[in-house]
């Protein structure tokens, strides 16, 4: 349907919906949650700043990327018909509006209404003689001992600035008449707090920069000072990275790391203040266009918001607390195995907690039966009790073996510290896999039991993280069913060894097999709705950007299948497209978790298949990542996606719809519609199930099994 070669550019555009554009509009509907007046106060600032991180990635790796396909002279078009300067344009376009509108909400919005609140970020100009007083004596004991102004002259050439660092930037006087002025660059220190809190008042702050400027004649003794300007550089963070030409992967990538520092320029902020001279110095320096730079009317780099949202208090400004929910089949358990080999346990969190997936490597890790254990590690927290479990395994004499991906982004220097971490403990680690990478989410115990060896096995839809575990809303199956714990075996055969990837009795693996799986499910109900049946396919994940599997969906709506996608970020589908797509509707959650499960549903003629995965529907995790979909059986987990499905469908608070232009719109009420809003909903049917469902699980055993104890409930 796609054939680039065969279709103009028009016609693609009007299948497909343009990737970076798409993630334009996702990035815009975080900001329209900072916009949001009845989103609580401090949380908006904690999205105003999530919008200018999301921007700051979408500069290293997507904006960078563009550019070097322009730099290239690749004038092919995407597979929605845009060519890399189209799409540079157009994103330019783009973000310099929302940034528009970012700063207006921050300025005009925000700020005032923090005030009000009593939280404000004062001029240094506005404050009392005694405060101005002992913030100079800060400056002098805390802030000058660490600056370091370089000056920029054929001696000394322009600094190597650190990625994403504010700088302020002076130009001095010359020195000499008919010398042009000088330059100079006092990099403001990354170690020392954003926001120096002013002496004597409990929420009022003043801006580092701020206080460093007020004092640059400390800096420059002697000197005249003609301007001064704050301004930020993004560098190209992508990887010219051989995975297969070395002998030592950790090491390289260590090399590539220290590289990355030293990328080039693809975005260049400062204050709209700086001069038009002072600018094009920049543009000399840094071999930066005009194209690539971004003018602010306010503060620069918004991240440090983070600090304002977490201001001690201020509980009313803040979305009300959910305890994540310990699993009932968890309350006063002390023999994990026998409850796993009972019944198979689905979680959804952060409604209930994470803290079983840790007790489960924990136990494993102190288990004297346990014999071996063996996990893929993506990105965890920076105290993670996994790891943690992990090593002291290793040290207490167990077969331990982590498929630990140090090429997940931005997490690499975590990563490698870990790594060295768990060699030293005498685990076995596994730096990836040649030209892929790892994002599937299992663990795998190999225990000696009485009647046998046996295998208890972990499945998410997200990371072993325990911090992330309580913003991100995934999925996650503990069993002990021995299909899956075969599967799980060979998959890590597979990885570690040599073996060819195995035959999957339940599972299915990216790169080899899950696209066709994915396909083959589609088709099916395609099959079935063409042959006059109902047919009905639900899915949920972070992206839909594949072409082929919008292909088979366009096809599957074309035949009269009902499709319903919850797509939290890119889509690169058309939805409600005469002749094309008039089955498929597309909606999008922004809330205070963010959405990252990937969940499908499958009608099958009345026998409904649920799954769960690592992966979203895009290229690179079909093709380029080691991902894993998992069957939901259970009665019990069938009813939670289920349930999952039904509130975030019925969202009409939080759920925008995607229309066939690309633009989102925010659903339509009907007048005295009852308000469901998909989060609150789900973590109150948590609390409510576990109710309901503890009688029926916490009964006695007939007969407890041979050599335990009874189970205490």
């Amino acid at each position: 349907m796609t054939d680039k070669a065969t279709k103009s550019k028009a016609e693609l555009k009007e299948l497909f919906i343009n990737r970076e554009l798409s993630w334009c509009e996702f990035n815009y509907r975080v900001l329209e949650e900072a916009m949001d007046p009845n989103t609580p106060l401090l949380e908006r600032f904690r999205f105003a700043s999530i919008v200018s991180s999301n921007f700051d990635e979408f500069f290293m790796v997507r904006v960078s990327g563009l550019k070097h396909l322009k730099a290239s002279g690749e004038v092919g078009v995407d597979p929605s018909g845009y060519t890399p300067a189209e799409t540079l344009e157009a994103v330019c376009t783009r973000v310099h509006t929302m940034l528009k509108t970012l700063y207006e909400t921050i300025g005009s919005q925000l700020l005032p209404l923090a005030r009000e609140n009593a939280i404000a970020i004062e001029s240094f100009n506005s404050l009392l003689p005694e405060q101005k007083d002992r913030i100079k004596e800060i400056f002098e004991n805390e802030i000058f001992p660490v600056l370091t102004p370089m000056a920029v002259d054929p001696v000394h050439p322009f600094p190597t600035l650190s990625n994403l660092s504010l700088n302020l930037a002076v130009v001095l006087s010359a020195e000499h008449e008919g010398d042009r002025p000088r330059l100079a660059i006092v990099p403001i220190p990354s170690l020392l707090p954003r926001l120096l809190q002013i002496p004597g008042e409990k929420n009022r702050f003043v801006l580092l920069e701020e206080i460093i400027r007020t004092f640059l004649d400390r800096l420059f003794m002697g000197q005249k000072i003609e301007e001064h300007a704050i301004f930020r550089i993004t560098r190209d963070a992508a990887f010219e990275f051989d995975d297969e030409g070395t002998s030592d992967l950790l090491e390289s990538l260590e090399t590539e790391l220290r590289k990355r520092r030293t990328n080039p320029v693809v975005r260049f902020e400062a204050e709209k203040e700086i001069s038009a001279t002072l600018l094009k110095t920049f543009q000399d320096l840094l071999n930066i266009t005009k194209e690539d730079v971004y003018l602010h009317p306010l503060f620069l780099d918004p991240r440090f918001l983070t600090t304002l949202a977490d201001t001690h208090g201020f509980d009313s400004l803040r979305y009300r607390p959910f305890q994540p929910q310990i699993p009932v089949e968890f309350e006063g358990q002390e023999r994990l195995w026998q409850l796993l080999r009972e019944r198979d346990l689905v979680f959804h969190h952060p409604y209930e907690s994470f803290e079983p997936v840790v007790q489960l490597v924990t136990q494993a890790a102190n288990d004297p039966d346990v014999l071996a254990i063996k996990q893929t590690l993506y990105r965890t927290s920076g105290d993670s009790p996994i790891v943690k479990a992990l090593a002291q395994a290793a040290l207490s004499g167990k077969q331990v073996t982590v498929l630990l991906e140090l090429m997940a982004r931005f997490d690499e220097e975590r990563n490698i510290t870990w790594a060295k971490q768990l060699e030293k403990a005498g685990v076995h680690v596994i730096y990836g896999l040649m030209g892929l990478k790892a994002h599937a989410k299992i663990l795998l115990v190999v225990r000696r039991e009485k009647d046998g060896i046996r295998r208890y096995v972990h499945l998410g839809t997200g990371n072993y993280n325990d911090r992330t575990a309580r913003l991100y809303t995934d999925f996650g199956l503990m069993t002990s069913d021995e299909s899956i714990g075969a599967d799980a075996s060979g998959f890590f055969n597979a990885i570690t060894g040599y073996s060819d990837p195995p035959n999957f009795r339940k599972l299915a693996m990216a790169p080899i097999g899950l696209r066709e799986r994915f396909l083959h499910l589609i088709h099916r109900e395609t099959e079935r709705a063409r042959g006059g049946e109902y047919s009905l396919i639900m899915a949920k994940m972070n992206s839909l950007v594949d072409p082929k599997i919008i292909e088979a969906l366009y096809a599957a709506s074309q035949a009269g299948v009902q499709i319903k996608l919850v797509i939290r970020g890119i889509c690169c589908l058309r939805p409600g497209v005469k002749n094309l797509s008039e089955k498929i509707s597309v909606i999008s959650i922004i809330d205070r978790f963010l959405e990252h499960s990937r969940l499908f549903y499958f009608s099958n003629g009345g026998e409904d298949e649920y799954y769960a995965a690592s992966a979203d529907w895009m290229p690179r995790n079909l093709d380029r990542r080691v991902e894993l979909l998992f069957p939901i059986t259970s009665d019990e987990g069938r009813e939670r996606i289920k349930k999952a499905f039904e509130f975030l469908l019925a969202d009409n608070v939080k759920a925008r719809v995607l229309q066939s232009d690309g633009a989102y719109a925010f659903k339509k009420r009907r007048k005295n519609e009852e308000l469901v809003r998909a989060q609150e909903a789900l973590y109150q049917y948590t609390v409510e199930q576990k109710d309901v469902i503890r009688p029926l699980l916490f009964k006695p055993l007939a007969v407890p099994p041979t050599g335990t104890a009874p189970i205490k409930r």
